[in-house]
């Protein structure tokens, strides 16, 4: 199809409502360019053409997304019969297939998305780079010596080389957002609950589907497509439609600005770059001359190390216990013999502790969460820059890591649920793109929905594109 990397997701889904293209072309769009680019991104590994080619003649053309290209993270979203490695040696040599469906399939699916193949992550989603030794790096679009970010790494690369639309994301600590700041995308991590989950929710609650996408009115349109009450998390307003307030007035609105890094204690030596901090002060100025009140103010627990320290410990607890998942899969556990250095590390932290600690741990969160909150009493929309820094070099991350060193502005809002969203609006001389994060009240995805089509459409980013570059 001539053109097809010039659509979004909702352009596209309209092509094929007005019958101008027959899902077909696209999905052939979408493979020709997984065929030339990913042997420069390493960002699909497993490729499900003919399954697309076949769903492309039987996809109901009354669903709203009839026909699209998408791709699904190889971690969760499982899908039945195909490949589900999710970076981990173990799983591939077993050839291991989901016997069913994940919740977030099915419904991706349902919505008329058609899936050409999974994405690359780190092993188990636990790193914040895209570099598993399993398949090796994901390189990034904008520059193929650097990482896209991680989890959700091998997603973003996709979607900002433009061989899909969109694809699937999940964030337990800024695994949509980080890769969206450094790929130049858009990254919602919506309010805990909202969207439909691949598997049981997590008991920590910091664990959100997602997606990543090139514009707002995609990232409003397909959260809504999978949005569903949660059982353990029932989020507010899930009701209520994402798309409907696109390009809508929000208000008069108090913002508050902050761009020292949230470190609390547990990434010492962070430090955030002028052009991340820029793009932050940056985009709250142009509030300011939207009407918005602008002033520097963030919750203080953000920075506390109780939160890091508790949020560190509860991400260990939820690697252990996908690790001791697979018990009921493969008939063991993940463990030493299956799992990378760091993976095993953070499985053994969690299997140390006692149920009664988990529960105590629970409770740390959520009374965390409510002095948090407590700020959006006063506040509506807090900005931050994402990330601290632009991609880093390959092979950085591991070699310098330490936890939180990419989250430092995100994994705070995994703690408290609320809705966050990275925008690429920092386009410095570089050439790496910055993302700057929006953060609103729990359960207010559509404030954050309204305000940041408001920025996309006061400082546009679509015609910012990677040339593929070393």
């Amino acid at each position: 199809m001539h053109g097809y990397d010039e659509f979004d997701v909702t352009a596209l889904a309209d092509l094929v409502r007005r019958k101008q293209v027959h899902p077909r072309e696209l999905v052939e769009a979408a493979i020709e360019r997984v065929e030339r680019l990913n042997p420069l991104l390493n960002a699909v590994i497993h490729r499900q053409f003919e399954r697309a080619r076949a769903d492309a003649e039987r996809v109901d053309h009354d669903a709203p997304f009839a026909g699209v290209p998408f791709l699904f993270k190889d971690y969760k979203g499982r899908e039945a019969g195909e490949s589900y490695h999710a970076g981990v040696p173990t799983l591939r040599d077993l050839d291991y297939r989901p016997p069913t469906d994940s919740r977030f399939a099915l419904r991706a699916r349902q919505g008329g998305l058609i899936p050409i193949g999974r994405t690359n992550v780190p092993q188990l989603a636990a790193m914040g780079t895209t570099e598993p030794t399993l398949y090796g790096p994901t390189h990034n679009p904008w520059d193929l010596s650097r990482s896209p970010g991680g989890s959700s790494g091998g997603a973003a690369a996709a979607v900002a080389a433009r061989i899909v639309p969109a694809a699937h994301g999940n964030d337990i600590s800024g695994s949509i957002r980080i890769p969206a700041a450094m790929c130049g995308l858009v990254g919602l991590k919506p309010t805990r609950g909202r969207v439909v989950t691949s598997d049981t929710d997590p008991a920590t609650g910091m664990f959100a589907e997602g997606v990543l996408t090139r514009t707002v009115r995609d990232t409003a349109a397909l959260v809504d497509l999978l949005t569903d009450r949660s059982p353990w998390w029932p989020a507010p307003g899930c009701s209520e439609s994402l798309a409907p307030v696109v390009g809508t007035d929000p208000g008069v609105l108090r913002i508050g600005v902050w761009t020292e890094a949230f470190n609390g204690g547990q990434t010492e030596g962070v430090t955030v770059d002028g052009e991340s901090v820029g793009a932050a002060t940056d985009t709250a100025r142009l509030l300011e001359s939207m009407g918005h009140r602008v002033e520097v103010a963030a919750p203080a627990e953000f920075s506390s190390d109780e939160l890091w320290q508790t949020a560190r410990t509860a991400l260990g607890a939820s690697v252990a216990a996908d690790a001791a998942s697979w018990r009921g899969r493969i008939g063991h556990p993940l463990g030493e013999a299956d799992l990378e250095p760091r993976t095993w590390a953070m499985v053994q932290a969690g299997n140390a502790m006692s149920g009664v600690e988990l529960f105590e741990l629970i409770g740390r969160l959520q009374d965390i969460s409510r002095r948090a909150l407590s700020w959006w009493d006063d506040f509506d929309v807090l900005v931050t820059p994402t990330t601290p820094t632009a991609a880093m070099p390959l092979g950085d991350y591991l070699a310098n890591y330490v936890s939180g060193l990419g989250s430092a502005f995100t994994r705070p809002i995994n703690v408290t649920g609320q809705p966050a969203i990275s925008l690429p609006l920092g386009w410095p001389s570089d050439g790496l793109p910055r993302g700057v994060q929006l953060i609103a009240a729990y359960g207010r995805d559509e404030l954050l929905i309204q305000v940041a089509s408001s920025l996309e459409a006061a400082s546009p980013w679509s015609h910012h594109r990677p040339g593929i570059r070393t």
